[in-house]
């Protein structure tokens, strides 16, 4: 529990108060002409709605196939159909519906940074680069606008994949639930905004859909689950607390990280370049590389997630 609960440290949850111009500008390059001038008035996310269908046609670029929805992202008012009179009855990192590793006998490990705020770990993905490591990036939209032209430079790289961490970083609740005192989204379509806005942002720059999710705080309630479902997006926790939300000594990271076991999803943050981050994931990727693991992105283990 104190592990879990110094995860604040690392991510202060502090909401955006406004859409900055640059999520503006990626929404409207979603929309097409012709869905511009049939745009319902009406509609609270008339960007996000519109960019649905740009969404289904699932063009990559110079002919990369992106991979297969689980079910093709729904508008915003068809999920309010669907989940209007569903409450949930679940709260907290491991409801039903999250995933926190990967199935497999393989001995493989799977390093995921959140980027919840505005800094950035620039030793640290250095680091990560220079020994060709591969990580799940989870980046918040706080994180995308402080750092558009760095976003671009981690998605060309191909030992990274861009995920999902919320446009406002919140925890994910149809109900308006808090986490730690953090306040969550507090209704279906705030949970769209947070998941498809940010699913936005991140297509718009680095032109590729975002296939995982994390809700800042890694708290949902089982409805909200069911959404980022439908928009596409897979919600996956961990089941090793890396860096215990920036705190962890150097020797404290190295020690909680050779604790993984195959198929380890491992949870760290790249937004702390004061901490000793950087250099306790040196010491635990050398212990586990002699050991024998690999380290592997989550969308190469996409089907066996659990």
């Amino acid at each position: 529990m104190l592990l879990t609960l110094l995860l604040l440290v690392a991510c202060d949850g502090d909401a955006e108060e406004d859409e900055s111009l640059e999520d503006q500008e990626v929404l409207e390059q979603e929309q097409s002409p012709e869905e511009e001038a049939s745009q319902d008035e009406a509609s609270d996310l008339p960007e996000d709605e519109e960019a649905i269908e740009e969404e289904e046609e699932g063009e990559g670029e110079e002919g990369e196939k992106e991979p297969d929805e689980k079910t093709a992202a729904l508008s915003l008012e068809e999920i309010q159909e669907r989940y209007q009179d569903q409450e949930p009855k679940e709260w907290g990192e491991s409801v039903t519906g999250v995933n926190s590793r990967i199935d497999t006998e393989d001995r493989v490990i799977a390093l995921t940074f959140d980027a919840c705020g505005g800094a950035y770990d620039q030793a640290l993905i250095q680091y990560l680069k220079e020994q060709e490591i591969p990580a799940t990036l989870f980046i918040s939209g706080e994180w995308i606008d402080n750092h558009p032209d760095t976003l671009v430079a981690l998605g060309e790289n191909p030992n990274f994949d861009i995920a999902n961490h919320g446009k406002h970083h919140k925890p994910l609740s149809v109900q308006g639930k808090s986490a730690y005192g953090i306040p969550g989204t507090e209704s279906i379509e705030g949970v769209y905004e947070e998941v498809y806005g940010n699913h936005l942002k991140i297509k718009g720059l680095t032109g590729h859909r975002s296939q995982f999710f994390r809700s800042g705080t890694a708290y949902y309630d089982e409805v909200a689950v069911k959404i980022v479902e439908d928009l596409g997006e897979i919600a996956v926790n961990y089941n090793v607390l890396g860096d215990a939300g920036a705190t962890f000594t150097a020797n404290q990271i190295y020690e909680s990280m050779i604790q993984a076991k195959s198929g380890s999803i491992m949870l760290f943050h790249m937004n702390h370049p004061d901490s000793d981050i950087a250099e306790g994931v040196k010491l635990g990727v050398e212990a586990l590389r002699e050991d024998g693991f690999e380290f592997v992105l989550l969308k190469d283990y996409r089907d066996q997630l659990q």
